[in-house]
């Protein structure tokens, strides 16, 4: 698609825009539709994302995607490919993308209030080993069964409104860390200073 603007907004999305006043501030905006190092360091501590994707007559499904830190790979410029791992087998994601390959990722990230939407089209690759290689893992613990290449075709970051802020464990650790470090130096500082004084021999001259 030459214009990433066509893969974000329909003509009926356009349509809604003019009538609701704010077509104007999307007209002529330089939308990205390259993987930039921005988007690429944002993805590189992403361990969550959603990805939406349709049936050929257009019944959505939204999937939690989920794995370690940076498991969302970036291949060239426009493409991103990740682990599908074994789940409840429904495959409902993978029959949509056999007869509709339009696909939507859409990540929080809410320790930074961030939220990332990636439009573009997504395909099943199995039987590649490489590029599997290359996706997984070795020590995270789930079983991988093939993958799923998304060419990017436009992306756009919102605005942070109503993101809550959460962190996980790892992104509180340090934090944790140094909090307990400094406990243990405050215990043994009340310890000294509770210590009885040594009485001191004096000598009558």
């Amino acid at each position: 698609m030459d214009n990433p603007e066509d893969a974000m907004f329909s003509p009926a999305v356009k349509a809604e825009q003019a009538r609701l006043g704010s077509r104007a501030q999307f007209e002529g905006r330089a939308w990205k539709s390259e993987i930039t190092d921005e988007l690429r360091q944002f993805l590189a501590v992403v361990d969550t994302f959603f990805l939406a994707t349709a049936s050929a007559d257009g019944r959505p499904y939204v999937q939690h995607r989920g794995g370690p830190p940076g498991f969302l790979k970036t291949i060239g410029t426009q493409t991103l490919a990740f682990a599908d791992f074994a789940g409840n087998r429904q495959y409902i994601s993978l029959g949509h993308l056999k007869e509709n390959d339009r696909a939507h990722i859409f990540i929080p990230h809410f320790a930074t209030q961030q939220r990332v939407k990636l439009w573009g089209r997504a395909r099943v690759v199995e039987g590649d080993r490489e590029l599997m290689e290359r996706l997984v893992d070795p020590g995270y613990r789930a079983r991988p069964e093939r993958a799923i290449a998304f060419r990017l075709e436009a992306w756009d970051i919102n605005c942070r409104q109503h993101i809550v802020p959460r962190y996980t464990e790892a992104e509180l650790a340090p934090a944790v860390d140094r909090l307990a470090q400094r406990i243990k130096e405050l215990e043994a500082e009340v310890a000294r200073l509770k210590a009885p004084t040594a009485p001191t021999n004096k000598t009558s001259s």
